[in-house]
């Protein structure tokens, strides 16, 4: 246990003291947080008012009506079409809008036509489709006679919450088999299962290949000979696998504090740049209810955070981080303990290693639509799929039979692919100068010597 504590030791120490390492640590926050700030930036100017357009509207409607945008500017004009076609280039104008004559207040559609030189986003067409619908439809209620008050009774949105979330026994703290979800709790755990998994893929990758490439170069630096002579090679192989984990885990919760105060700080920067009546416009486009925005209030968000079951979900993945990382790892080292000089040779040896992780993240999506189907349980309970997708459902409150079986064969695996990785490290490690098939490796499976 000392020579595995020393090799835990230096495998930690060594990358850790690293100018890459710590750089890499600060920078990310940073990075992202410059992202941010780029994303506000390019919204707020991607979105003020850059088109200038020309309207010949022979209807009436749209010149008549009382246009409010911060998108785009509009002009009238009495001129001919065919000489407003030739000259609106030239006086600056980015498009050419014509509206015939419109008369049948029955009809449902009408026909406008759009001169451009450039192509138009899809963005551009249907916000001016929406300004001049707009127009026409309070043209017809105002000729209709229709008594408006009554016209905007005829919406109705429909709101669909969850009954058992409103019960007083549910405030009063009783317990309850319904669920008492509501939609904004539904959302921050999609948000969050999504996080979780996509963290865990991220992990698996990065300090999975860490360990494999410092595999590699010890025995391409003829260093592990040395290092052999006094310890086992599967007390080396845990070393390293434990010690870079503790890196990556020293790396992942510095990102966890420095990350969400960047962007609370950049978001105080760029909260004051944003015009609200650009933003007010560009969600009225995207037909955003604002009851619906309400919901996202920062105490409403605090609240629903704080309802979940954070007992649960933080001490799950942290074991489920751990466990993820260690199969994974393993399997990196033993693939790393394989290679020779040539990298060609082994990334056959990776394919099957990869394809679980690539087929965990695939299933990912369909996990967060519907956290308690028959693929999101069998990728949960699947070891080499659970350390992505488990971490994905916590926050919908899966079954608990299901976390704990998850964990038992999660457990179980760690060990067998820890024996497995063991085998073929403990030979691969000073094979050098062959090239390595998996008939090969199942060889050194079952070795004895």
């Amino acid at each position: 246990m000392n020579k595995l504590w020393l090799i835990i030791k230096r495998e930690y120490l060594v990358r850790v003291k690293k100018k890459s390492f710590i750089i890499t640590t600060l920078l990310t926050p940073l990075g992202i947080g410059l992202l941010v700030v780029l994303s506000a930036y390019l919204t707020a100017k991607g979105g003020q008012a850059s088109k200038k357009v020309l309207v010949k509207d022979d209807s009436g409607v749209f010149s008549e009506a009382k246009i409010e945008s911060k998108l785009y500017t509009y002009d009238f004009s009495k001129d001919p079409l065919e000489k407003l076609k030739e000259d609106y280039k030239t006086q600056t104008y980015d498009l050419l809008v014509y509206i015939p004559p419109f008369e049948d207040l029955t009809k449902t559609k009408h026909s406008v036509e759009y001169y451009s030189q450039e192509k138009l986003s899809i963005a551009t067409i249907e916000s001016i489709e929406t300004k001049i619908g707009s127009a026409f439809k309070e043209y017809k209620i105002t000729q209709s006679g229709i008594d408006r008050n009554i016209y905007d009774s005829f919406r109705m949105d429909i709101d669909l919450e969850n009954g058992a979330a409103g019960k007083e026994e549910m405030a009063e703290g009783k317990s309850s088999s319904e669920d008492t979800s509501t939609k904004l709790s539904i959302l921050i755990g999609t948000l969050l299962g999504g996080l979780m998994g996509f963290i865990m893929y991220m992990v698996i990758f990065i300090y999975g290949s860490m360990v494999m490439r410092s595999v590699m170069e010890e025995k391409i630096n003829r260093i592990v000979e040395v290092i052999i002579s006094s310890v086992k090679p599967t007390q080396l192989m845990m070393g390293k696998v434990l010690g870079v984990g503790g890196v990556g885990l020293t790396q992942l919760a510095m990102w966890l504090i420095l990350i969400p105060m960047v962007i609370m700080g950049t978001g105080l920067l760029v909260g004051g740049g944003i015009d609200p009546a650009q933003i007010q416009e560009m969600s009225n486009q995207a037909n955003v209810n604002a009851e619906e925005l309400n919901k996202f209030e920062f105490g409403n968000v605090l609240r629903e955070l704080g309802n979940m079951n954070w007992g649960l979900i933080i001490p799950v993945f942290i074991l489920f981080f751990f466990g993820g990382y260690f199969i994974y790892s393993s399997l990196f080292a033993a693939v790393g303990s394989a290679m020779g000089d040539d990298m060609g040779e082994g990334q056959q040896l990776m394919l099957p290693i990869m394809l679980p992780v690539i087929l965990g993240f695939i299933m990912l999506q369909g996990t967060l639509q519907n956290p308690n189907g028959g693929m999101a349980v069998f990728g949960s309970l699947f070891p080499l799929t659970s350390p992505i997708i488990m971490p994905s459902r916590l926050a919908f409150d899966p079954p608990l039979w299901q976390v704990g079986l998850s964990i038992i064969l999660l457990v179980l695996s760690c060990w067998f692919f820890a024996w497995l990785a063991g085998r073929i490290y403990r030979v691969g490690i000073l094979m050098y100068g062959k090239k390595i098939t998996f008939k090969e490796l199942g060889k050194w499976i079952m070795y004895k010597g």
